[in-house]
C-alpha cells in the first residue's frame, strides 16, 4: 500500500504541490488527471525520491520520504518516467537486465523476465535489437518491462501513451490491466483521460498542485464537470438536431432580382468589363423574360468607366443605339461585333516594328583588396612576404 499525505514540492518561490494526499492499494489502478502544469510529474518524482518534498510517503507501512531513489526501488516502488528513459545504445535484453539490479529482484530475475516477455511478446522476438532502433511503442514496452524487472509492488507511469498510435494505446492499457491483475498497484498519470478512466479503479483530480476531486473512476467519468474539463464535453449527449428548413414563399422572380442586386458597382480604377449595381426595389418584374430585358437595358444604358478611351465611348454609344433599334439581343450583339471588327486597325508585321532603343546598363564591379602579409625579421624590421 502506498500512502501519501500532505506532500508539498516547491521550486524557488513556486509551490508545485500543496498538501497532496492519496493512496494506492495493491491490485488497483489509480489515475491522476490534470492539465499541463498541474503538478502531476512533480508528484511522481517526489514519491520516487527524484524531487525533494515535504510530507509523508509510506510504502507498506514504512516511510520512504527522503530516501535516495535506489533505496526506494529496493523498497518496492518503480517509476516509468515520461519520455521512456531507456538506454538507446543497449539491446532489449541488456535494458531489461539493468532493471533487475535491486537486491529484491535478483533471486527471481528469470521469473520476472519470463513474466515481462509473456506480457510483451514482441520483446522476446527482438531481445538482441538495439533499443534506439525500435519504434516508440516498442521502446515504451522496454521501459515498462525494465521497471517490472525490479519486482515492484507499486508501479508508477508518467504519460505512457504519449506519442503512441491509437492501436498501441489500446494494447498498452490492456497490458496495464494485466499488471493490475497480477497484484501490482498502478499509479498512472495519463493524458488520455477517456481510456485511463475506463481501466482505472479510482481517480484523483489535480489542479494547481492541489487535489480538487476524487472518487471511483466510473463515477468521475459520468460527472458533467469532469467530462467538460477532460473528456471534451458531456459524453452521451448528442447535439440537438437542426430545425428543418422551411420552404420559401418568395417568388422565383424576386429571388433573381435579389441576385442581380448583389452585383457590385463598376470600379473607377480597375480593368476589364465593368458591372452594374442596381436595387431590387427598382426591378419589379412579373416574369423572368421581363427581368432579363430590364437588366439588359440597364447594362447597355449605364455601363461607363473612367479608363475608357474616346474610341471606346463611341463604341458604347453605338451599342446603346443597336440595343434600342434591334429586335433581339442576339442581333444587337452580332452587329456590334461586326462593327468592332471593321474598325479594328490592321495588324503590323513584326519586321516592321521599330526596334526599341535601350541604354546599356552600367554595372559596378567591386574587387576585394589584396591582403599583404608582413613578417618580422630577427633584427626587428618588417619585410613583406611575396
Amino acid at each position: 500500500m502506498l500512502e501519501v499525505k500532505d506532500l508539498a514540492v516547491t521550486y524557488g518561490q513556486h509551490r508545485a504541490l500543496k498538501g497532496v494526499s492519496l493512496t494506492v492499494a495493491p491490485g488497483e489502478i489509480v489515475v491522476i488527471l490534470g492539465a499541463n502544469g498541474a503538478g502531476k510529474t512533480s508528484l511522481l518524482k517526489a514519491i520516487a525520491g527524484l524531487e525533494r518534498g515535504a510530507g509523508s510517503v509510506r510504502l507498506d507501512g514504512t516511510s520512504i520520504a527522503g530516501l535516495p531513489p535506489h533505496r526506494i526501488v529496493e523498497a518496492g516502488l518503480a517509476l516509468v518516467p515520461e519520455g521512456r528513459g531507456i538506454f538507446g545504445d543497449l539491446t532489449v535484453q541488456e535494458n531489461l537486465a539493468l532493471g533487475a539490479f535491486a537486491h529484491r529482484a535478483r533471486d527471481g530475475q528469470q521469473t520476472n523476465l519470463d513474466r515481462v516477455l509473456g506480457l510483451f511478446t514482441r520483446l522476446s522476438e527482438r531481445s538482441g535489437q538495439v533499443a534506439r532502433t525500435m519504434s516508440g511503442g516498442e521502446q515504451q514496452m522496454v521501459a515498462i518491462g525494465r521497471a517490472l524487472m525490479s519486482a515492484p509492488t507499486i508501479l508508477m507511469l508518467d504519460e505512457p501513451s504519449l506519442g503512441l498510435s491509437p492501436l498501441l494505446c489500446t494494447e498498452l492499457f490492456r497490458n496495464l490491466r494485466t499488471i493490475r491483475d497480477s497484484g501490482v498497484g498502478v499509479l498512472l498519470v495519463e493524458q488520455n483521460a477517456r481510456q485511463s478512466l475506463a481501466i482505472a479503479d479510482r481517480a484523483y483530480l489535480l489542479e494547481n498542485g492541489e487535489i480538487v476531486g476524487q472518487g471511483p473512476a466510473a463515477q468521475l467519468a459520468r460527472d458533467p464537470a469532469v467530462q467538460a474539463a477532460y473528456l471534451g464535453g458531456a459524453a452521451g449527449h448528442a447535439a440537438a438536431p437542426a430545425p428543418a428548413a422551411t420552404p420559401s414563399a418568395v417568388p422565383a422572380a424576386a429571388i433573381a432580382a435579389h441576385a442581380l442586386a448583389a452585383v457590385t458597382a463598376p470600379s473607377t480604377g480597375g480593368y476589364g468589363s465593368p458591372v452594374v449595381s442596381t436595387s431590387a426595389d427598382q426591378l419589379v418584374p412579373t416574369r423572368i423574360a421581363d427581368l432579363v430585358r430590364i437588366a439588359s437595358q440597364r447594362q447597355a444604358e449605364d455601363v461607363t468607366t473612367q479608363r475608357q478611351a474616346p474610341r471606346d465611348d463611341a463604341l458604347a454609344a453605338r451599342a446603346r443605339a443597336e440595343l434600342k433599334t434591334s429586335g433581339t439581343l442576339d442581333e444587337a450583339v452580332a452587329r456590334i461585333t461586326q462593327a468592332a471588327q471593321r474598325s479594328a486597325p490592321a495588324p503590323v508585321p513584326a519586321s516592321a516594328s521599330a526596334p526599341r532603343s535601350a541604354s546599356t546598363p552600367a554595372i559596378e564591379v567591386w574587387h576585394r583588396p589584396g591582403i599583404e602579409v608582413w613578417e618580422r625579421q630577427p633584427d626587428g624590421t618588417l619585410k613583406r612576404k611575396t
